[in-house]
């Protein structure tokens, strides 16, 4: 396999746009970009940026049904009559909708062709991620799902062990829903509690399918204000013991940065430090278990100046295998940049916030709110991979 780290990227996709307000703009993409450019990020030997192609009609019924296709194709002839969760305040209706979701489904199954025909040991689609949407509806700004799709042709390949490990703030649940029966594929989500955040589900007692695939969801969900140390030692406590005994051949991560502590649509306290940190984890986790094979997606985050940026960049630094250091300046032109764009946060001078990421292990004793939500998704998880719940070792 080459040790080459695949890039996906090409300006057209920024046009998966929903305008307005919308959270989901995708500005956040282009200062990515443009920051991992201007840090000299982009130019990492080892590093390779591919172009994109749509994914055809073949492709996006692996998971979505031909219906649901047509009705997006339609609906910017037709707003009010295209229902399929379309049209709605999460997922308004936008020119060119169709070709822009492809574009981004694309993008991450060249991240999965890559990685499986080993071009790149590492594959990274920070446009994709989209992990809400449904076989038959758009959901959470998310039309077409990205990172179903590629697992779907991963498994048309011939793999039989494939882990998902979702860390955005919200459930991954149209990954989970669309392997929610099959064996082959573990989706492990660690995210803010459904009780207090969109979509209301990920409870540690999702498992999988009580017929056909019992153990093969993992979900751990965090209380309100849980910060880098809290979040990483919930991380080490579940992640890896399941992953490692599931040996999956290919590791596909979602890396929404929505956890962060200034996002205005969630509730977790995490810092970009804490982030890079996660990044860090999954990273050693993908050559641990599984000779490095690691295709990395983007998904939420919608600090749009203050924190995707810098969580990116220093996610496709990890990939490329020459971390920035956290005390990286940011160059003036970057900075100037967004001054330019009339943007109102403040742009960030470093790549780090000062967050602190050391953590204490978790062990039985202790009776934080993260360590019975430890428990909880050991409790409800374990057994099924031969793990103790109450044994730190495992």
């Amino acid at each position: 396999m080459s040790d080459s780290v695949a890039v996906i990227w090409d300006d057209a996709l920024l046009g998966y746009t929903m305008g307005g307000d919308h959270p989901m703009h995708p500005v956040r993409l282009d200062l990515t970009v443009r920051l991992a450019d201007a840090l000299g990020v982009l130019d990492r030997p080892r590093l390779q940026v591919l172009r994109p192609t749509p994914a055809d009609k073949a492709l996006l019924t692996l998971i979505h049904d031909p219906a649901y296709l047509d009705a997006v194709r339609r609906a910017p002839a037709d707003p009010d009559g295209a229902g399929h969760g379309l049209g709605t305040a999460d997922n308004p209706v936008f020119p060119g909708m169709y070709d822009a979701a492809a574009l981004i489904t694309g993008g991450s199954v060249l991240a999965a062709q890559q990685v499986h025909e080993g071009k790149a040991q590492h594959a990274i689609n920070i446009a994709g991620g989209l992990h809400h949407a449904m076989r038959a509806s758009a959901s959470g700004f998310c039309v077409f799902n990205d990172a179903a799709v590629a697992i779907a042709w991963l498994l048309r390949q011939g793999y039989e062990r494939i882990a998902y490990v979702d860390l955005d703030v919200h459930h991954g649940d149209g990954v989970q829903a669309a392997f929610y029966d099959d064996p082959r594929v573990l989706t492990v989500s660690i995210h803010q509690t459904p009780l207090t955040l969109f979509p209301g589900t990920g409870y540690p007692e999702e498992t999988g399918d009580p017929d056909r695939a019992l153990g093969s969801a993992v979900n751990l969900a965090l209380p309100n204000g849980t910060d880098d140390s809290g979040w990483l030692r919930a991380f080490t406590a579940v992640v890896p013991s399941v992953v490692r005994a599931f040996q999956p051949q290919i590791l596909i991560t979602q890396c929404g940065c929505d956890a962060h502590h200034e996002d205005p649509l969630a509730d977790l306290g995490l810092t970009v430090d804490g982030q890079r940190a996660s990044y860090r984890a999954v990273h050693d986790l993908a050559h641990d278990v599984c000779d490095g094979k690691w295709i990395a997606l983007g998904g939420g985050g919608y600090g749009l100046v203050r924190c995707v940026p810098r969580a990116w960049t220093h996610l496709i630094a990890e990939a490329s295998g020459d971390r920035l250091r956290p005390d990286t300046e940011i160059p003036a032109g970057w900075r100037d940049d967004v001054r330019r764009r009339g943007l109102r946060a403040r742009p960030p001078e470093t790549m780090t916030e000062g967050g602190y990421v050391g953590f204490a292990r978790w062990d039985p004793f202790t009776e934080s709110r993260v360590d019975r939500a430890i428990a909880r998704t050991r409790t409800a998880s374990f057994p099924y991979f031969g793990l103790d719940p109450d044994d730190p070792r495992d």
